[in-house]
């Protein structure tokens, strides 16, 4: 990923500036909640990315009903992918936060069509801890879900 980092203020970001129209974007989608367009640093041709119409910084602002419309536009243009661009994989992607490696801090996800050997990809340390420590992360997260 890039280390590019917005710095503009909430409102007046790049993404907020496109879904505005006041920034020029090779829209592909755009519908009350979201927007879709053409990341201008493409991974593999096709590369898009759908972000939220109002100004969200990541997973953790962003309300349900938003965070459902970008899943909803991307499965959309997902599909759109694979039809135009043949390509037989196709990765989400969507990172939160300096840690996170997010880069715009405006709630958006990419749609990257893969290819075999098209050299993308993403790489993070694996690890296999034992099925108890599983159990116990698991048992963490239940203890903790909004219900």
């Amino acid at each position: 990923m890039p280390n590019f980092v917005d710095p503009s203020p909430p409102g007046d970001c790049l993404f907020c500036r496109i879904a505005r129209g006041t920034l020029p974007a090779a829209k592909v989608h755009e519908d009350e909640l979201t927007v879709a367009f053409m990341d201008i640093g493409q991974v593999n041709p096709g590369h898009v990315l759908v972000a939220t119409k109002r100004h969200w910084t990541d997973i953790f602002a962003i309300p349900t009903d938003e965070a459902q419309a970008v899943m909803a536009t991307a499965h959309r243009i997902a599909a759109a992918a694979r039809r135009a661009f043949d390509c037989p994989g196709l990765m989400l992607f969507q990172a939160n936060g300096k840690e996170g490696e997010q880069t715009v801090f405006h709630f958006h996800m990419h749609v990257v069509p893969r290819h075999a050997g098209d050299g993308a990809g993403l790489i993070w340390p694996r690890k296999t801890p034992p099925f108890a420590e599983l159990e116990r992360h698991a048992a963490a997260l239940r203890s903790r879900l909004d219900t």
